[in-house]
């Protein structure tokens, strides 16, 4: 990839830092497990909706031993305001079964471990990288895709494609920041139907405007 690229890159982070002083996670989690319960709800779902329920859900249990063994009918109810809610209330019992059974409870820290775990993708692996354990992580989402896509800093149409085109040009100490100074400026700015783009401080660097 040419240098200038990465250049660009720079700035288009640089004008979203300052745009997007405080962007980070918006789930509700007081520890990694929690966490990992509400990474994997928020699939396909919006994180208001997982904050709705995750405070009932999450008295329910102090321990992936605790989760592993709730009812899964139970679970499903308590989840039930977000969308595919019997797939992930499976996905939630397998995920606390396997760290309780192969880890002895204890959240596994590694990118390749975290994929083992039910209903835990790379953009779920690398939001708990990023968040649970303070390690470089760049999760794309649609809203990570969307504005890369329309910023022409990739033309990967598979989110795993798409997050080897971003590590390529983003620097690994700014993976984690990258990820939300995206997912704030798609959600407000750079949306799917309706992007303002009148009112988007990356106006001159987009390839989307330039069209």
């Amino acid at each position: 990839m040419p240098m200038h690229e990465k250049e660009r890159v720079k700035k288009i982070l640089e004008f979203l830092k300052q745009e997007y002083p405080d962007a980070g996670t918006r789930l509700h989690f007081s520890n990694r497990l929690e966490l990992l319960v509400a990474v994997v709800l928020s699939a396909q779902s919006t994180d208001e909706q997982v904050n709705k329920v995750t405070p009932e859900l999450f008295s329910r249990f102090n321990s992936a031993q605790e989760l592993a063994a709730m009812d899964l009918e139970e679970l499903e109810e308590l989840i039930r305001g977000v969308g595919l809610y019997k797939n992930k209330a499976r996905h939630i019992k397998g995920l606390a079964e396997k760290i309780a059974a192969d880890y002895d409870g204890e959240m596994p820290g590694t990118f390749e471990e975290l994929l083992k775990l039910p209903g835990v993708g790379r953009k779920s692996a690398n939001v708990m990288l990023s968040v649970g354990f303070d390690q470089p992580g760049l999760g794309v989402d649609t809203h990570v895709k969307r504005v890369t896509r329309r910023l022409g800093i990739t033309s990967g149409k598979t989110s795993t494609q798409i997050e080897k085109d971003l590590k390529r040009v983003i620097p690994i100490s700014l993976w984690s920041d990258s990820h939300h100074l995206l997912i704030a400026h798609g959600r407000t700015v750079c949306q799917a139907r309706k992007p303002r783009c009148g009112n988007c401080i990356l106006a001159a660097l987009c390839h989307r405007c330039e069209a």
